[in-house]
């Protein structure tokens, strides 16, 4: 009987443990260059082939939702500052909370503070991000990799900085769209941003009063100082340090 007691405890021991080790092995990761990769590639799904997914099936804002919720978590772990940490971890529990809400039977929908508390999740992931990006003055491949991936955050924050300027006014975008209220307009909200983050400016779409005219002239300005100094720098500096 003892020695049932004595296994039973030995690996009731042994899970917690494991449990840390997977834990520590997960934030390791996401806290080195290698992780810039997997981040890139999360971002690309986001932007551009999720909107396809939305708008061609009703089912598919499931995966935006859970997206969001995956590059959130990866926000906490990427974190190296406790401060930082915990302001990703209180937004993520909120997030989720609120996404559980929205998907419940409860009558309530915080569709527009739920918008809020992403925005500012994403801040948190784009400042955490740009200081690892910018941590022991080291240049390689995985840090210009970095810095495409703050550009592609800065252009999501632009889509949901849109998005609630909308749900407020109603009149922040003006163009031949029609605006559900929901996950299904990511897709045209992400692609004014980028379109602005780039500077295309195609015209179908424009920004319909002085908040959403302020934003877009933000997000051009990033995006065009933004890949001017900071990724040219990196590529530049590359070459010297490899020479050393």
């Amino acid at each position: 009987m003892k020695k049932i007691s004595a296994t039973f405890c030995l690996k009731s021991n042994l899970k917690p443990k494991a449990m840390g080790g997977i834990i520590q092995k997960s934030k390791k990761y996401w806290e080195s260059d290698a992780s810039f990769i997997t981040l890139l590639v999360m971002l690309l799904f986001t932007v551009f082939f999720l909107p396809i997914l939305i708008d061609q099936k009703d089912n598919s804002t499931y995966f935006l939702n859970t997206m969001f919720i995956m590059l959130f978590l990866i926000g906490m772990f990427s974190a190296r500052e406790k401060f930082f940490f915990i302001m990703a971890a209180v937004l993520v529990v909120i997030h989720i909370v609120l996404r559980l809400i929205r998907f419940s039977e409860i009558p309530y929908e915080f569709y527009f503070e739920e918008r809020v508390v992403i925005l500012l999740n994403l801040m948190v992931f784009t400042v955490i991000n740009f200081r690892l990006l910018f941590r022991d003055s080291e240049v390689n491949l995985y840090r210009v990799i970095g810095a495409i991936n703050v550009y592609l955050l800065v252009a999501l924050m632009g889509s949901f900085g849109f998005e609630l300027m909308q749900l407020l006014s109603g009149n922040a975008i003006s163009g031949s769209l029609e605006f559900k209220g929901n996950d299904r307009d990511f897709g045209n909200y992400i692609y004014f941003s980028l379109v602005t983050v780039t500077t295309v400016g195609f015209g179908d779409m424009l920004p319909g009063n002085i908040s959403s005219k302020m934003l877009s002239v933000f997000l051009s300005t990033f995006g065009i100082l933004y890949p001017a100094i900071v990724i040219a720098k990196l590529v530049s500096t590359a070459p010297t340090r490899a020479r050393k």
